[in-house]
């Protein structure tokens, strides 16, 4: 168990162990489990990666992400800039399919739109935006609309969480055409985050909906 203070330091020990952030711009805090994220980065790869570092702390339930992006005055770009950037890293990232994507950009605010078959490519595309400068945020809106009509077997999913590193036992998968839900419990948001990562992979796939709770006692 950790009490509130030891989940805090154990988040603000994970983003100052990451070479990207600067654990002076980050305030963290911590209640039951909660986690909340502040402060101001220089791009929106460090916003990512310490909701990713929180992620991977044992204890954090769920996190609460308020850090803003604010660049400095040499990395400003103008919304056609950043949008033409995007563009051209699409296209040099063969798993996207870039003609099936739409690209807007309004105050470094990028929403991505469009359809494509596979999870991957959906988030391929938004990885390939995390680095470039002039980004504040991404709405990812692409939908995946797959070309296989296979019917999607319950327990082709079960099998494949059974054969990965998460414990599978307490997650349970159900199927209502090309969705599938996953209820039930994890010990870890990577458990969580990996589930769902696994679930994505079923041929004929268009959502899924993962609603596993992180369970994890937190001491007082």
């Amino acid at each position: 168990m950790k009490t509130n203070a030891e989940l805090q330091k154990d988040v603000q020990d994970a983003i100052k162990w990451e070479p990207l952030l600067n654990s002076a711009e980050i305030g963290v805090t911590a209640k039951d489990g909660v986690v909340s994220l502040t402060g101001v980065v220089d791009s929106y790869a460090k916003k990512v990666e310490a909701e990713s570092a929180a992620k991977g702390i044992n204890g954090v339930k769920a996190i609460v992400e308020n850090i803003e992006v604010i660049y400095h005055n040499s990395y400003t770009k103008s919304d056609a800039e950043v949008a033409n950037e995007i563009l051209a890293a699409f296209k040099a990232n063969y798993s996207i399919p870039d003609d099936k994507i739409n690209v807007m950009v309004e105050d470094g605010r990028v929403t991505l739109e469009g359809e494509v078959q596979w999870n991957y490519e959906k988030e391929a595309a938004e990885n390939s935006v995390h680095l470039l400068p002039g980004v504040k945020a991404i709405i990812n809106d692409i939908a995946v609309k797959s070309l296989f009509h296979d019917k999607i077997e319950q327990k082709d999913v079960e099998d494949a969480l059974e054969r990965s590193v998460i414990n599978s036992e307490d997650i349970v998968v159900s199927v209502s055409g090309t969705i599938v839900s996953l209820t039930g419990t994890v010990h870890s948001w990577y458990a969580k985050d990996e589930a769902a990562r696994i679930a994505w992979k079923t041929p004929g796939i268009w959502e899924v909906i993962n609603q596993l709770a992180v369970e994890y006692e937190t001491a007082y």
